[in-house]
């Protein structure tokens, strides 16, 4: 579903694809080539969305910007990235070449440089800066410019670090800061959305056929590679780590 806020229109590549179930939603550009894939919401509040050619929304994943008068949080996705399934992207910038897995989150105000990646279930947190190439590992929590990686028994103490709700709503702490939070969103929301109209849909052009012998772009191959090796190696590492717990049980 396309969807205008406003006077605010998406501006969709004629060569992107978009899923009949996706919704992309005010000042948002889709770039060449893109995919945004089934259930992905693409959304604009307040402050326009930005994504690079050749980079893949997944399933359910929400990736949205956010500015009130006082905060501004546009998003930007660079080219050749990939938001993995039920992931959540909000108000970030994300360089060239960056892999966000499943159910990772990338908060208001954060960057990914280029190349680096987020594993499953890891989170970069409000105004974080990942260095390019590097890597948060499945569940893991990065903080700070540059990030510090932690794990996740760690999550009350960085929160403790992190003024939140002044970073995200413009909130001074206090008793009831998150009712406040809700209220206030409430309507931003309200006046956000309250001029949403439903456009026609994308019309979804299927690509030029592949010439004979020719294969995806070597630097597309490297990339994945890359991820996948990451992957793996936490996973080897988690494994290890659970034999050791089970022989030092044993042995107690």
């Amino acid at each position: 579903m396309i969807l205008s806020s406003g006077t605010k229109r998406p501006k969709i590549h004629s060569s992107a694809y978009v899923a009949p179930t996706a919704i992309v939603s005010g000042e948002v550009t889709i770039g060449a080539d893109c995919a945004i894939l089934h259930g992905a919401v693409v959304t604009a509040e307040g402050a326009p969305v930005t994504i690079g050619a050749q980079s893949v929304v997944m399933e359910h994943a929400v990736v949205k910007a956010s500015g009130g008068s006082v905060l501004q949080y546009p998003l930007s996705i660079g080219e050749r990235c990939i938001v993995g399934p039920h992931a959540y992207v909000v108000g970030a910038t994300i360089g060239d070449g960056c892999f966000v897995a499943a159910g990772a989150k990338i908060c208001n105000g954060a960057t990914l440089e280029a190349g680096s990646g987020v594993a499953l279930g890891g989170i970069v947190h409000v105004k974080t800066r990942l260095p390019a190439g590097a890597s948060v590992p499945m569940q893991h929590i990065a903080y700070g410019d540059p990030a510090t990686i932690a794990p996740p028994g760690k999550a009350p103490e960085i929160a403790a670090k992190l003024d939140f709700y002044a970073d995200v709503f413009n909130l001074e702490a206090g008793d009831d800061v998150r009712a406040r939070a809700a209220e206030t969103y409430a309507k931003f929301l309200r006046k956000a959305h309250a001029q949403d109209t439903v456009l026609e849909e994308h019309r979804n052009l299927k690509p030029p056929p592949r010439r004979s012998g020719e294969e995806p772009p070597p630097t597309q191959q490297t990339q994945v590679d890359k991820v996948v090796d990451v992957m793996m190696l936490e996973l080897e590492e988690m494994e290890h780590r659970r034999q050791q717990a089970i022989k030092r049980q044993k042995g107690g």
